[in-house]
């Protein structure tokens, strides 16, 4: 943002102003918060930082014409000692919290729609993310400086969450405005963290280092087998993560798994020989869940994946990280031939578009496929 214009106002270096491509504002040194305004058109203005409740409100004292720079100082101090009309200050109260108006109208309108899975992944940006920045101010009183501070701040540590937060965020905010409490949305005109189009995916040797690594510490702890075993079975099913740490006994059928609350709805995940061998050893208590808490059996596992860090780190592959099993499993299974429809429907991709961003790599066995034919036919004919 290019730093404030200031120079001590006179009506002379008034008078000398002239327009340029967009509008800009002269701010005044000797009183600080008046300024003038000058448009594309050469219209002049003279313009004021008024206080409003601690916020900040630009307002218009009328065309430069009409009054002298001291005239116009003047009326900026008298407009300053004016108190504060008991109609703003009421409509300004009457404006809620952003945790109550998140906890009232919004959760009312929206948060109670969303399937309990998206509700979870709501949740944790909300109370981790939303609430100890803003959730204490006004809807009103969120600027868009202060969101793009705590957009900036949050992408240097997870850019995609900090995505997700924005977008939620802005979806509050523009409810917020349909319910009348403010006129703009402050996260207007940030721009989202741009995303790689294809994330990184194992090679066949990298696969085999893992498995190696997996099995050598899975002898080491029931954490640390229970950990290899979730790794393996994302590696082998090419699901989401979210979809093995809360998988349930019940939606285990056979060949299959029942996926009774995935990203995309109800689906069905075959399992390989690799896949269901896995479930197989897993110990079954009174727990519903087949990687149950240490702590709460009646709870999923938790987040905390370290092995998976420790491992990446011993075999060098510190920028993979567990989401891209998935995609190793889908990259593997376009090269060995898989159509990208049937590897869709293996995703449970709700778009098969998201699937095409596969296709290429299927390219590069039709290539070398061509190759081998082309000197298989070449020896044929006796070209070198």
């Amino acid at each position: 943002m290019p730093a404030r214009e200031r120079r001590k106002l006179t009506d002379a270096a008034v008078a000398r102003l002239r327009p340029r491509d967009r509008e800009y504002t002269v701010w005044d040194t000797r009183l600080p918060g008046l300024g003038v305004r000058v448009r594309p058109t050469g219209g002049k203005s003279w313009v004021m930082l008024h206080d409003a409740g601690g916020r900040s409100k630009r307002v218009s004292l009328g065309p430069v014409m009409t009054r002298t720079v001291d005239e116009a100082r003047r009326e900026c101090h008298a407009r300053r000692a004016e108190p504060e009309p008991e109609e703003t200050i009421a409509a300004r109260r009457s404006v809620p919290l952003l945790r109550d108006f998140i906890e009232g109208a919004w959760k009312e309108a929206h948060f109670d729609r969303y399937k309990p899975s998206t509700q979870r992944a709501v949740r944790y940006v909300i109370e981790g993310r939303i609430l100890p920045t803003f959730g204490a101010k006004p809807l009103d009183r969120i600027a868009p400086a202060q969101v793009r501070r705590w957009f900036d701040g949050f992408s240097r540590t997870a850019p995609g969450n900090a995505n997700t937060g924005l977008r939620l965020l802005r979806h509050m905010m523009n409810f917020a405005i349909a319910c009348g409490h403010v006129e703009t949305d402050p996260t207007r005109g940030i721009r989202r963290n741009r995303r790689q189009a294809l994330s990184r995916f194992l090679s066949r040797e990298e696969i085999d280092r893992l498995l190696e690594a997996l099995e050598l510490h899975a002898t080491r702890s029931d954490s640390a087998r229970r950990q290899a075993d979730i790794v393996r079975l994302l590696l082998f099913t090419g699901c989401r993560r979210g979809e093995i740490v809360g998988l349930r006994w019940s939606e285990v059928r056979g060949d299959a798994l029942a996926l009774a609350d995935a990203k995309t709805g109800p689906r069905q995940v075959p399992l390989n020989a690799h896949a269901r061998g896995i479930l197989d050893r897993q110990p079954r208590g009174e727990s519903p869940f087949v990687f149950p808490s240490p702590y709460d059996p009646s709870r999923p596992r938790g987040p905390e994946f370290g092995l998976w860090y420790r491992v990446r780190r011993e075999i060098g592959i510190e920028d993979v990280r567990l989401h891209d099993l998935r995609h190793t499993h889908a990259s593997h299974a376009v090269m060995n031939g898989v159509p990208v429809p049937v590897v869709s429907r293996l995703l449970g991709h709700a778009n098969p578009r998201m699937t095409l961003r596969y296709s290429h790599l299927g390219d590069r066995d039709i290539e070398r496929a061509a190759e081998r034919v082309g000197r298989k036919v070449g020896a044929l004919l006796g070209l070198p």
